[in-house]
């Protein structure tokens, strides 16, 4: 079995599971012996590209010529049994699946986000949950909010871009929802359900959790939809020290937010940008792990993270998180202040009871062992079932 997986990386200053769940499922797969072609490039690229590219990069998520070229040559010399795609913007572009059909290759996407409809990919703009492109065949909402990269030129043109591939997302072979609830939004698209596989992302076994540590960890994107003005809110409702510590790892726009906090309360401590290994120590130290998004969070590698550690999640109820935490795995809450501070004290009281369920969850449900084989079984199935016979 020969793969080329396809990824435009997010740029490395801002944390991005989706740059690390591609990189994970990649050596998951060459463990479990699919010869994978990579083939990807990286936004971080974007300053150091020659004139004539920079030029087009306004059209390069419509079409992204340089791309399509060298995944041709890709495509003919090597002949792989699928394109498995993860994020095609800017610089890849949606056309990799026609460039793909047109060598007989056939085509399967990890939906990541809402970007098929939504021109930020996330169903969230100002501060709420918003819809307003959903159903438009130009998202024109859009371009009026800015909702793409703050730019409303850039938003005509993602808002273009989605508009121009309609047809070519729907030629898609097989469509991975990493949660039932980014299924519904691809039956919504007009995916045909036999189409879609529900498929969560694997993450590597660290090893045995060791003993539980002390406290509350936040860490991701400091950005107002993953939630630490709700989480500050509801941390300030308990007078200093009652709840144990917090840290807070990350950056973004609400950094100020969390170097304030942690200003003001030595409860509170502000870790800043870590590494991998780094924010591993850090969760081995927490006895919980809270991860409060207020938007339609997909599938945060944050939690997956907590659970292969033993360590319980504290979360909102949006998006995947529910499908996630399941039942045994942490606490569920609305994302509202006085629901997050009433299940803070019970998080730090019942956390050691929930530890051992975290992990089995973990090794139940999103172990490699489990998951690399069914998307293995996916790549099967698409090639018994494809001519490959260019479009």
């Amino acid at each position: 079995m020969k793969v080329v997986v396809a990824h435009n990386r997010y740029r490395e200053a801002i944390p991005s599971g989706e740059n690390v769940i591609v990189d994970t499922e990649i050596a998951q797969l060459r463990a479990a012996g699919v010869e994978v072609l990579p083939f990807q490039r990286s936004s971080d690229s974007i300053g150091e590209l020659p004139a004539v590219q920079k030029a087009l990069l306004p059209i390069s998520p419509i079409y992204g010529g340089p791309a399509q070229r060298d995944l041709a040559e890709l495509l003919a010399d090597e002949r792989p049994d699928v394109l498995h795609l993860h994020n095609p913007y800017p610089l890849l572009s949606p056309w990799v699946i026609r460039t793909a059909h047109a060598h007989g290759v056939p085509v399967i996407q990890t939906v990541h986000n809402y970007r098929q409809v939504c021109s930020s990919g996330l169903y969230f703009r100002d501060g709420h949950n918003c819809q307003d492109c959903r159903g438009k065949i130009v998202g024109w909402p859009a371009v009026k909010h800015r909702c793409y990269r703050g730019s409303a030129a850039q938003s005509a043109l993602m808002a273009t871009t989605l508009a121009v591939h309609r047809p070519t997302w729907r030629s898609v072979e097989r469509y991975v929802a990493l949660t039932d609830q980014i299924a519904a939004h691809l039956r919504d698209y007009g995916i045909p359900a036999d189409h879609i596989v529900v498929k969560p992302n694997a993450y590597p076994d660290p090893g045995e959790p060791g003993p539980l540590g002390e406290g509350f960890l936040y860490g991701g994107r400091l950005s107002p939809e993953k939630g630490l003005e709700l989480l500050l809110d509801a941390w300030q409702r308990h007078p200093d020290g009652t709840l144990g510590p917090l840290r807070i790892a990350g950056d973004g726009e609400l950094r100020p937010l969390a170097e304030k906090a942690a200003s003001e309360r030595s409860d509170v401590t502000y870790l800043g940008i870590l590494d991998r290994p780094q924010m591993a120590a850090e969760r081995r130290a927490a006895a919980v792990v809270v991860a409060v998004p207020t938007w339609n969070d997909v599938l945060p590698t944050v939690i997956l993270e907590a659970m292969a550690d033993g360590r319980p999640v504290l979360g909102t109820a949006v998006g995947g998180l529910p499908y996630l935490i399941g039942e045994e795995a942490g606490w569920l809450v609305q994302p509202d202040p006085a629901a997050l501070a009433a299940a803070l004290p019970v998080a730090r009281d019942e956390a050691a009871g929930l530890a051992k369920l975290a992990r089995s969850r973990y090794l139940r449900e999103f172990h490699p062992d489990v998951l690399t084989a069914r998307l293995v079984d996916i790549y099967q199935e698409i090639t018994a079932n494809s001519d490959r016979t260019p479009r």
